[in-house]
């Protein structure tokens, strides 16, 4: 019987020794959500404050140091619109706005889209806010940007997807936003072939000749492609023109990981992280896979050799480490702009949106990321709208800049971390779970 006030002596202990350890978790939880939170809310107003006034769409850049190219403070950019129009469903998901503001906004940047030039239902890759009017991003590509197209559509069907069931105006907004994605002739991008090409001009013609092939940022447009009602592509252009006949399939590994497919770089070399996020702010890769590869363990690796690149740091640059500074995308650089990835890496150059982005494949080493930056370099590399394109700890170089295409992600993925909205509204879409299956893809979604 004496053994009887021990034991509950014990019981107690444990249990307090239980609590203790719960009430650490939960309050390291509140602070990860809050910080998270803080991001989310601050980058969130690239695009609500930030946004161009007549479309109420994402202008491509924003720099806080003036310096603007010469009639570019008006320009939209269709892709980052895309991204943005994503942002303002999580803006109204989060309370950043209200549903009433959420919905006049994206009421006027879709009729905003329903009004300016297409071509064969694509949009340029950008336009005058002010005016509507096309603005050549080259001088042969003044016509449809597919890859933009896609990822402003991959929004289209997550904002129809959010009004579909709602109040008679907001299910003319869905039939809106229905109507747009319905309109792109993804077919007409075959010119004829088992393939997909980026760009078209009435002018121009095919004459850039850019076939989409993977693996890089352009899977989404391959699947929506596939998914389309209107205008499809056989499921033969999605395996002989994206998967290479399945050479798409690779052993190559980097710092001992397996890329799995064959990346749009030399060979043996890994690209920027935006390939990992752009296809997959909407479609879900988690548990994704084809005859090809297992997507989650895709995207995972791939940010996986970021980290060990980071780690290894083989030119010694300041600021790196997978639980300091990592993380190499497409953003401003020192000299210009650049397309960083581990084998391209010439001044020290690291962007936020690409560490921040990646947290749902990496959340102890994004969040860490994020604290790091916080922490260390605190108003350097954090302004108006959050976390600045790109800086450089080895160079002192810290611009007050930013671009639509790297502050959409952000607000995104963090969102997908949480709980899934955007993935979950994407997914939904029986044309997409269609689509999916038509190519031969496996999913819990499905």
């Amino acid at each position: 019987m004496r053994l009887f006030p021990l034991i509950c002596f014990l019981i107690l202990l444990f249990s307090c020794q239980q609590g203790k350890e719960q009430k650490k978790i939960n309050n390291q939880t509140s602070a990860e959500d809050s910080l998270l939170t803080l991001v989310q809310r601050q980058t969130f107003q690239y695009f609500w404050e930030g946004a161009e006034p007549n479309s109420g769409l994402a202008r491509e850049r924003i720099h806080i140091d003036g310096n603007y190219p010469e009639n570019d403070q008006n320009v939209i950019t269709t892709g980052g619109s895309g991204f943005g129009l994503m942002s303002i469903l999580v803006g109204m998901h989060n309370d950043f706005i209200t549903k009433e503001e959420g919905y006049d906004r994206l009421l006027r940047s879709l009729s905003f889209l329903d009004s300016v030039p297409r071509f064969q239902g694509a949009w340029a890759h950008w336009y005058h806010g002010d005016t509507g009017k096309t603005k050549p991003f080259s001088r042969k590509d003044d016509g449809g940007d597919l890859v933009e197209t896609a990822f402003l559509a991959q929004a289209l069907i997550c904002v129809r997807e959010y009004y579909k069931d709602g109040s008679p105006e907001e299910k003319q907004l869905a039939l809106l936003a229905d109507t747009l994605w319905k309109g792109i002739n993804w077919n007409f991008y075959r010119n004829g072939k088992d393939t997909l090409f980026w760009h078209w001009s009435p002018t121009y013609g095919w004459e850039l000749n850019h076939p989409i092939q993977g693996f890089d940022e352009c899977m989404i447009t391959y699947i929506l492609a596939a998914s389309s009602p209107t205008h499809p592509i056989p499921d033969s252009t999605y395996h002989k023109g994206w998967a290479r006949n399945g050479s798409i399939k690779t052993d190559i590994k980097k710092y001992g990981i397996p890329t799995l497919v064959k990346h749009n770089a030399k060979p043996g070399e890994v690209g920027p992280l935006f390939w990992s996020h752009y296809s997959f702010l909407g479609l879900n890769p988690l548990g994704l896979r084809d005859r090809y590869a297992d997507y989650e363990e895709v995207v995972k690796n791939h940010t996986k050799i970021h980290l060990a690149y980071a780690d290894e740091n083989p030119k010694n640059y300041k600021g790196y480490g997978s639980n300091k500074g990592w993380g190499w995308t497409a953003s401003y650089s020192v000299n210009g702009y650049n397309a960083h990835h581990p084998d391209n890496d010439p001044a020290g150059v690291i962007s936020p949106t690409a560490a921040i982005s990646s947290i749902p494949y990496t959340p102890k080493e994004s969040i860490n990321f994020i604290q790091y930056l916080m922490d260390n370099l605190k108003d350097k590399v954090w302004g108006k709208y959050g976390f600045y394109d790109a800086y450089s700890e080895n160079e002192a170089w810290y611009p007050q800049r930013y671009l639509a295409i790297d502050q959409g992600p952000m607000v995104v993925m963090i969102q997908n971390y949480k709980d899934g909205f955007i993935w979950n509204l994407f997914m939904q879409a029986p044309e997409i779970k269609a689509g999916l299956q038509k190519l031969g893809f496996k999913s819990p979604h499905l």
